[in-house]
């Protein structure tokens, strides 16, 4: 049986962000201080390519901060492709956590299929 999940994303892991910036061959991202526009915030910082200002988690929260000025110091698609990764990357490290497999299918709209395959069972 077929279930279409809708998922608010919070980043709460370290390991799945790293996976994510591998994914999209991005640089991997370094826990500790990090100059935005308006002050230092400490926490996981993602580097997102032709951004002025690297991207914040703070993974106690799984808050994002950020400073791209409404796009002026940095194009939001670039944001989003981070979160779709981290939110592909997640869910298959918790799905082989539980012995799941999973398999990718990127849609024509940018989208991905994520199928996880219960029991591992392909």
């Amino acid at each position: 049986m077929s279930h279409v999940v809708e998922i608010q994303t919070e980043v709460r892991d370290i390991v799945a962000v790293r996976a994510a910036c591998e994914r999209l061959k991005w640089p991997s991202p370094v826990i500790g201080s990090h100059r935005l526009y308006q002050g230092t915030l400490v926490g996981l910082g993602v580097e997102l390519p032709k951004w002025r200002y690297a991207v914040v988690c703070d993974i106690a929260s799984g808050q994002l901060r950020y400073d791209n000025f409404g796009g002026r110091w940095g194009d939001q698609a670039r944001l989003d492709e981070f979160l779709q990764s981290y939110a592909v990357e997640k869910a298959k490290i918790e799905a082989r956590r539980k012995g799941h497999t999973c398999t990718e299918q990127p849609l024509a709209d940018g989208s991905i299929k994520l199928t996880v395959n219960v029991g591992g069972a392909a």
